[in-house]
């Protein structure tokens, strides 16, 4: 009998950077399971990597500002049998402007998905992880989580807190088998400028803004090596 591909969970999964991570994992011998609010997009994401790869590829949609979809998702999958051996914490989105002109609702959404539905996917996952003594997580932060960005100030913020917390989980799980990886890109080209509000900015046109496929190589490799923070 086959061995049983090892799987992994990418949130974000239909565009972007968390697409660009599904590929690379399902290209290296990964069962997928795609979560993300676009159900059609991650179908097609689905065929696209199971026709390519000859992976099985679970489709989750999911609204991860949604407080209860983290443990509805981990309750899902148990239910389903399905082991996670990598967490991709890759969905997340910014709100641009000033703090005092943001939209209150749009604001805690973003705090919801960036902080609190992150941290509880961790917490939900990594017990099992730890009591297999194998794997992975890796979640994406952002350069943003190095200084303090006025206009993008709840974002920057919140890439600061996952930075923090990956770089902790990563010494308390040290000798555990399992190991945390934090991808910090800087600008990227994706849709995050447009949801973000941020249409047309120079930021995300310079010579140094990077396409989605070069990060996710980057920490693709990084999570398999096991690193705490990767900077591509």
């Amino acid at each position: 009998m086959a061995a049983e591909r090892p799987v992994a969970l990418v949130t974000g999964a239909s565009v972007g950077i968390g697409k660009e991570l599904a590929r690379r994992f399902a290209a290296g011998g990964h069962d997928l399971v795609l979560v993300a609010r676009r159900a059609d997009e991650l179908r097609a994401v689905a065929a696209e990597l199971s026709a390519a790869h000859g992976v099985t590829a679970h489709v989750v949609p999911a609204d991860l500002a949604d407080p209860a979809a983290p443990q509805q998702l981990f309750a899902d999958l148990a239910g389903r049998g399905i082991t996670v051996d990598v967490l991709v914490n890759n969905a997340g989105f910014g709100v641009y402007g000033p703090l005092v002109d943001a939209d209150p609702g749009k604001l805690l959404q973003m705090v919801q998905v960036n902080v609190v539905a992150l941290t509880a996917l961790c917490r939900l996952f990594l017990p099992g992880m730890v009591e297999r003594r194998r794997g992975r997580v890796l979640n994406v932060a952002s350069i943003a989580s190095f200084l303090p960005g006025p206009l993008l100030a709840g974002y920057y913020a919140s890439k600061a807190y996952v930075r923090s917390l990956s770089e902790a989980l990563a010494e308390e799980t040290r000798g555990t088998g399992v190991t945390v990886t934090c991808l910090c890109p800087g600008p990227v080209r994706t849709e995050f400028a447009q949801a973000a509000g941020m249409a047309g900015a120079k930021l995300f046109e310079g010579p140094n803004t990077l396409d989605a496929g070069t990060v996710a190589d980057a920490g693709y490799r990084a999570t398999l090596r096991g690193d705490r923070v990767v900077i591509p």
